[in-house]
């Protein structure tokens, strides 16, 4: 019985790290189609339909690998969060600052989810309005990410940020550049 006391903590923090990371890099994923999305990218092998069908469902898989991570985040024990602490920003007795960036993200992500639940009803524009703020949400969680956790500063850790990081920035700009193109040019840019 010692021996599952003693590995089930680290279980957890192992998990929680695991979750931590896996979600930043499908949020990432999920941004980066949102993008392509938002331009009615497409192509051959890639119709519209397929694009927006696979951001839809990243995201639900983010929102899982999040409910995971938070959970085990609190359920460890190893360090005093609350399930509290994952909603109202800022509240942690544990690194409030890192914490408290994290819930803001999940704030924002649940403000993405509910409002995409009830977009019929709230109309496409107050939709698209709150939409807008997953460009918010994604750095805010990579900045939880590189300030929380005892390997934020690892090599592997730092991999993983930069991984998520690269696509996201490139598609970004990409948005910004194809919008700026006009309507004729950035047609020709979608490929």
């Amino acid at each position: 019985m010692t021996q599952v006391a003693v590995v089930a903590p680290k279980a957890l923090w192992y998990l929680t790290r695991a979750t931590g990371a896996v979600t930043l890099l499908l949020l990432s994923a999920a941004v980066v189609l949102g993008v392509l999305t938002s331009v009615q990218w497409a192509s051959p092998t890639w119709p519209k339909f397929v694009v927006a069908w696979l951001h839809r469902n990243v995201s639900l898989v983010v929102l899982v690998f999040l409910a995971v991570h938070v959970a085990t985040a609190v359920i460890d024990g190893f360090v005093p969060l609350r399930w509290i602490d994952a909603i109202i920003p800022f509240s942690a007795g544990y690194r409030p600052l890192w914490v408290g960036l994290g819930a803001v993200a999940l704030d924002l992500l649940l403000a993405i989810v509910v409002t995409s639940l009830i977009r019929v009803r709230l109309g496409y524009r107050s939709w698209r309005l709150v939409h807008w703020t997953a460009y918010a949400c994604w750095p805010i969680a990579a900045v939880h990410s590189v300030g929380t956790g005892s390997d934020a500063w690892r090599v592997w850790m730092l991999v993983v940020d930069a991984v998520a990081a690269v696509p996201v920035l490139s598609a970004a700009v990409w948005r910004v550049t194809t919008r700026s193109l006009g309507p004729v040019a950035a047609a020709g840019a979608r490929g």
